[in-house]
């Protein structure tokens, strides 16, 4: 099933977005990607067709800066993202919805619920980023936060990304630690990454959010001692293998979240829906289903 892209005026600029549905008049899916070379294209192409055929509209905005959407008038910062979620769902008058993101994405879905919950029908966050205070755990974590501010800092890391960026065997590499199925790192797969990252709009809206959350100790938001508050039903999605997120901080968020079901994808990266589409896919209808949304 192809998508329709559709723009929309907000008042932090024009979104574009996706669409996949068999039917206007069924319950609505808002799909948030991740940062750093991605969209809503590229997070999920793969599983918005299915999920409109099981049932559901399915919409994915490329949030500002990425994809096919614009730069936003105002810099890429958590709070300003998590805001621009709540224009795209005024602006399209969703008033029952279900949510869900992918790593940034999925700390822009917690916020978004901790903020306005009144909608939201149910919340699904995959490879979430906002449930850890650094950038990693262990004896090491302290030295690798400021050695990341530093380069985020100086620029250094910026340079580093983009010219990843252009080289396809630095990509694939890269790739293979966020997808880590060969059957599912296509050749078409990374031909759209590579296009993608031959843009410079989407680092940039990320270096922004990077200046914004890295700071020289600790990252700037950790949703982790507000989940307890989490007003919502959330579906976590983790694969054991990410090299992102410890999974473990994935259990300790999801046994926070008062109302919430873990499912672990075995073998998985941090791109998982990407990764084992086929669990990822059956997790969220099973939570969507009993719920009407």
């Amino acid at each position: 099933m192809e998508p329709s892209r559709t723009v929309i005026e907000l008042p932090s600029g024009p979104i574009s977005y996706l669409t996949w549905a068999v039917d206007r008049d069924v319950p609505t899916v808002v799909l948030l990607h991740g940062g750093g070379v991605d969209s809503a294209s590229l997070s999920w192409g793969g599983i918005g067709p299915r999920l409109a055929e099981a049932g559901y509209r399915v919409l994915a905005p490329d949030h500002p800066g990425y994809g096919h959407s614009p730069p936003a008038r105002l810099p890429a910062t958590q709070q300003h993202l998590v805001a621009y979620v709540g224009e795209f769902v005024d602006g399209l008058g969703l008033q029952r919805y279900a949510i869900a993101g992918l790593s940034l994405g999925g700390g822009m879905t917690i916020g978004h619920v901790l903020d306005r919950p009144d909608g939201v029908t149910g919340a699904m966050l995959l490879g979430s980023y906002g449930v850890m205070p650094r950038l990693s755990d262990g004896p090491l974590s302290g030295p690798r936060q400021l050695f990341t501010w530093a380069m985020v800092r100086t620029g250094l890391l910026g340079v580093m990304t983009r010219w990843v960026g252009t080289n396809r065997r630095a990509m694939l590499r890269s790739m293979q630690a966020l997808i880590t199925d060969p059957a599912q790192l296509t050749d078409g797969l990374m031909d759209e990454i590579m296009a993608a990252a031959g843009t410079p709009e989407g680092f940039r809206a990320f270096e922004q959010w990077q200046r914004d959350q890295v700071l020289w100790n600790r990252q700037r938001t950790d949703y982790t001692n507000r989940l307890a508050s989490f007003a919502r039903p959330a579906l976590v999605v983790h694969g054991d293998r990410d090299p992102g997120v410890p999974v473990a901080r994935a259990r300790a968020a999801a046994a926070l979240i008062p109302d919430s079901r873990l499912v672990i994808a075995p073998g998985a990266g941090h791109w998982v829906q990407r990764d084992r589409p086929d669990i990822v896919l059956a997790a969220m209808t099973e939570f969507l289903s009993p719920r009407g949304v």
